[in-house]
């Protein structure tokens, strides 16, 4: 029998031959390094390539590691200006492997962990970002009600849905007292901006290395991890965007902190906002601190949420799982000095 955080290949294969057309084995399959929420999955066959994405085993937050959720939007998407994999299957049954899962096309480009790119040169990185904002822009200007997706997400102010959700999953996977992230929930319970009608697809978790690009050039080829995505406010996503970047840089912060944008041909903040304004042909955003604490609130709970995993045996990556861990008070003090 397969441990929890394996994948039955057989089971697979015989679930494939039986859903999805033109399937022939044999199957082989191995697990990304990446995908600390959800486990995912590289399928290989002697035609081609599929990726599985699955929800973990065991106990689980409630509303947490929504796998049908990313099925259903990414195969929404599929017609839009948002580049997105395409969706082949998804699975509800949990007999199969122990977990809901669904399968989707292997995309073949580029993946980057590191927003300096150290691997692209200088002057080709402002076409990257350049790119990465369009993308952005072009989530937020989907028209939700002609690809179905209108019921995605509640109506209501969503910071206040948000914060009191992710309160909620705070305190479930709580494992120490931490000061700066009680403060920090306390003062966007209390400093929410007023309702600017705004009501978007988000992603809720955008950045760099949920995206893959052309091996030769910039263009994105799919917008991946869409666990958190709903109906929203689109500046929780630009500002996440700006969250990452004020992160320490290397390879666990991933992030710009004290990088010189400039010499190294990367965006700055200020750019990145303006250009997305422009695109969405809005005037600026007012109290942006606000969103911007939001974001580092969210992540700071997403990542104790993944230590509880590890503490329990749950998470993907049990030793990484751990090492993020260490963040949530970073996260919530980071939010603090956020604050307009």
């Amino acid at each position: 029998m397969a441990q929890p955080l394996e994948l039955d290949i057989a089971a697979v294969s015989a679930w494939l031959s039986d859903n999805l057309d033109g399937f022939s084995g044999p199957l082989t399959a191995t697990k990304f390094a990446t995908g600390q929420s959800n486990p995912t999955y590289r399928l290989i066959t002697p035609n081609r390539e599929f990726v599985l994405r699955r929800k973990p085993p065991g106990v689980l937050l409630k509303s947490a590691h929504a796998v049908d959720r990313e099925f259903r939007v990414q195969r929404a998407l599929a017609e839009t200006d948002v580049p997105v994999a395409k969706m082949r299957l998804l699975c509800e049954d949990d007999t199969i492997i122990g977990s809901m899962f669904y399968v989707m096309d292997m995309v073949d480009g580029r993946g980057f962990d590191d927003p300096r790119l150290p691997d692209v040169a200088v002057a080709d990185r402002g076409a990257i970002m350049d790119e990465m904002n369009r993308v952005l822009a072009a989530i937020h200007s989907v028209d939700i009600a002609s690809v179905g997706l209108t019921d995605y997400g509640p109506e209501g102010n969503y910071y206040e849905r948000q914060i009191g959700r992710w309160s909620k999953q705070y305190r479930a996977s709580q494992t120490a007292d931490i000061p700066e992230m009680e403060e920090l929930m306390a003062w966007l319970a209390t400093n929410i901006p007023a309702d600017d009608g705004q009501r978007t697809l988000v992603h809720g978790d955008y950045r760099i290395d949920n995206m893959l690009f052309s091996k030769d050039g910039p263009q994105c080829l799919a917008v991946l991890d869409w666990e958190l995505s709903t109906i929203g406010h689109p500046y929780a996503d630009l500002a996440s965007v700006i969250m990452q970047w004020a992160m320490p840089a290397g390879k666990d912060g991933r992030g710009l902190q004290g990088v010189d944008r400039a010499i190294e041909g990367l965006w700055s903040d200020q750019k990145f906002i303006a250009t997305y304004c422009e695109r969405r042909e809005i005037d600026g955003i007012d109290r942006f601190g606000f969103y911007l604490a939001f974001c580092f609130f969210r992540m700071a709970a997403i990542i104790q949420g993944v230590l509880k995993r590890a503490l329990d045996g749950n998470a993907s990556d049990p030793k990484r799982g751990k090492m993020l861990g260490a963040y949530v008070p970073v996260f919530a003090d980071a939010g603090l000095k956020a604050r307009d």
